[in-house]
């Protein structure tokens, strides 16, 4: 990593720990999934929802004839054990499928807890920035609090077993799967989990509810992100997962890419006019802020005008 990109992820971190303090989820609690609280969606759809704990995502689960995808597994072993558990409640089918949504430790550093017969699957993107970034997210993310060290201290980075490129099916019986992965956004291994016979999608962290998208690095992309929403919103889903927040339909794809937009639009225009990202981000944050009061974390608004102001 060059020091540029190390200082931008160091200052990610630092951002983000500011963030919980200040968030309505601070850093006294470890960011557990609570169990007994799993919501059936559909027939064969689960959610465990994350209650808007921060570092805690939207754990879902698609039961199928023959077995069960789980996508997501919580931040390390202690909260995918979790997970397991309220599988089990449900169903005794082998979960043959582990589907993560991106390499974020609250995402994917539980796998280590699964059963063998688990296939592991993720982007190919997703595999390799895994592998480069894993252990140091780990290490950033244990500092925050003794609280997340515990729950990562034991973590093992399980390589996958299936590493795809853009699109792959998944049949659990009676019940098919697609996987995408389309471009840099979020992360450059974002994945997405799509039933085309219920039109219901697992969007990550690219589609949240009621928070400003996340762009922590010069490994995320603004304008990816736009063109991201537009191929999601192209499947046309009528149930929508996200990543945080609570399950709705595709109107949370376009409230972000509103949002995404008229900030876009505003960069654009500052750009135009000579302005540096310093002024656009003191005059542009407070304003989005106000537009959005009903939304979480508005820190990340300053991110995501860096990232405009870089990619533009």
């Amino acid at each position: 990593m060059n020091t540029l990109k190390e200082q931008s992820f160091r200052n990610y971190f630092i951002s983000l720990i500011l963030s919980l303090v200040i968030s309505h989820s601070a850093l006294a609690d470890a960011p557990m999934i609570k169990a007994g609280t799993t919501q059936q969606v559909t027939d064969n759809v689960y959610v465990i929802p994350d209650n808007r704990v921060s570092l805690v995502p939207n754990i879902g689960f698609i039961v199928g004839d023959e077995s069960i995808m789980v996508v997501d597994t919580g931040m390390g072993p202690k909260n995918a054990e979790i997970v397991l558990e309220e599988v089990r409640k449900i169903s005794d089918k082998p979960i043959n499928y582990l589907a993560i949504t991106h390499f974020h430790p609250e995402h994917g550093m539980g796998a280590q807890s699964f059963p063998e017969e688990t296939k592991i699957i993720v982007p190919m993107a997703q595999k390799q920035e895994l592998a480069k970034k894993g252990q140091g997210y780990i290490e950033f993310f244990s500092g925050m609090s003794p609280e997340i060290a515990g729950l990562l201290s034991d973590v093992k980075l399980v390589a996958p077993d299936i590493a795809f490129e853009n699109k792959m099916e998944v049949d659990l019986g009676g019940q098919i799967v697609e996987l995408y992965h389309f471009q840099t956004a979020h992360t450059q291994g974002d994945m997405f989990v799509y039933l085309p016979d219920q039109q219901l999608l697992f969007g990550g962290d690219i589609i949240i509810e009621r928070f400003f998208p996340i762009m922590p690095d010069a490994d995320s992309s603004a304008l990816g992100w736009i063109e991201t929403l537009k191929k999601l919103k192209a499947l046309n889903p009528l149930i929508v997962i996200p990543g945080h927040g609570d399950v709705s339909d595709a109107s949370l794809i376009d409230q972000i890419s509103i949002y995404l937009a008229a900030l876009k639009v505003q960069v654009e225009r500052y750009k135009k006019n000579g302005a540096n990202v310093e002024q656009a981000t003191a005059e542009l944050v407070p304003q989005f802020q106000r537009s959005y009061s009903h939304w979480d974390e508005a820190m990340w608004i300053k991110f995501a005008i860096e990232r405009f102001y870089s990619e533009l």
